[in-house]
C-alpha cells in the first residue's frame, strides 16, 4: 500500500475517533499529539471541528436538521485537508516521521483525537453552546439523579 494512502487512511480513521478517548500511544505518539496540539492554530481546530460536523450532517439521521451545501462541505474538505497536510508534512514533521516509522499510522489517529478533542473542548466553552447544553437540563428529574446516587452509595451533589 502507498505511503499516501495509508496516511489518507489513516487520517480519515482519525477523524472518526477525534472525539473518542485516546488510544494508548508509545512515546512518538504522544510526541506528535503534542505537538498538533500545541502548534495547531485556533483557526486550524475551528476548521477540523467545522469539517467533522459538516461529515456527521452527511448521516441520514442527522442530515434533516442541517442545511450544509455541497460547495460548503467540499471547501471545508479542502481547508481541512490543508490543516492536515500542513501540521503532518511541515509542522509537526519530524514527530509524524517518528511515529509513522516506530508506532505507525495509529500514532497517527491519536495524535488526531487528542487534538480533536482539544478543539472540541474549546468550541464547547463558549458560552452560548454552553448555555445550550445546559438547557436540556430543565426537562431532567433531580430526584431520580438523588435516588441514583443515594442507590450507589454516594453523596448527592448539591
Amino acid at each position: 500500500m502507498k505511503t499516501k494512502h495509508r496516511i489518507a487512511i489513516g487520517v480519515t480513521f482519525a477523524a472518526s475517533i477525534m472525539m473518542s478517548a485516546p488510544a494508548n500511544a508509545g512515546l512518538y505518539g504522544d510526541d506528535l499529539a503534542r505537538c498538533l496540539v500545541k502548534s495547531a492554530t485556533s483557526e486550524q481546530k475551528t476548521i477540523l471541528v467545522k469539517w467533522i460536523f459538516t461529515v456527521v450532517t452527511l448521516h441520514p439521521a442527522i442530515k434533516s436538521l442541517t442545511s450544509v451545501t455541497d460547495e460548503q462541505r467540499s471547501h471545508l474538505n479542502k481547508d481541512a485537508a490543508m490543516v492536515f497536510q500542513t501540521l503532518l508534512t511541515e509542522t509537526c514533521k519530524t514527530e509524524t516521521e517518528a511515529a509513522l516509522k516506530y508506532e505507525g499510522g495509529p500514532a497517527i489517529e491519536q495524535g488526531f483525537s487528542v487534538l480533536g478533542q482539544i478543539a472540541a473542548r474549546d468550541l464547547m466553552s463558549d458560552p452560548e453552546v454552553t448555555k445550550g447544553m445546559e438547557e436540556f437540563s430543565k426537562y431532567l428529574d433531580e430526584s431520580k439523579f438523588q435516588e441514583l446516587s443515594k442507590a450507589a452509595g454516594q453523596q448527592a451533589e448539591q
